[in-house]
């Protein structure tokens, strides 16, 4: 629909994303959405009877400051990824996911907190250095 996206400061979204926004999504700010991704709060019955009668289940999405999904990864509904968590490319991502940790996999699971040891050193650019 478009009008239940919420943005709370900058965001960045690649191409090819896709918001299925039946219910509200909140995207946090410095939140980095890659390309292919795919936010989606609708879902249909499990019940084929119902399915085929096109009954759906719609839920939420919360993507909290500082989060970064990689590339042509699936958020389900209900899900709130914490502030400063890393979703690897390609996960399907079905259930919340705690602050600041890595996470990837299908289905995405915690596979380590991300510490110092991530911060990436500058290289110093010194004038015998092109």
């Amino acid at each position: 629909y478009g009008f239940h996206i919420h943005t709370h400061g900058l965001t960045i979204i690649n191409y090819n994303c896709v918001i299925l926004d039946t219910s509200p999504v909140h995207i946090g700010a410095n939140a980095f959405i890659g390309p292919g991704v795919c936010l989606a709060c609708a879902g249909h019955a499990m019940d084929a009877a119902q399915r085929g009668e096109g009954i759906g289940t719609s839920a939420p999405i919360t993507l909290e400051d500082d989060v970064w999904i990689g590339a042509n990864a699936t958020v389900c509904g209900g899900v709130t990824i914490g502030a400063g968590s890393v979703i690897g490319a390609g996960s399907v991502v079905t259930h919340d996911i705690p602050r600041g940790v890595l996470a990837a996999g299908n289905p995405c699971r915690v596979l380590r907190p991300i510490t110092e040891k991530d911060r990436i050193i500058p290289l110093e650019i010194t004038p015998d250095r092109k």
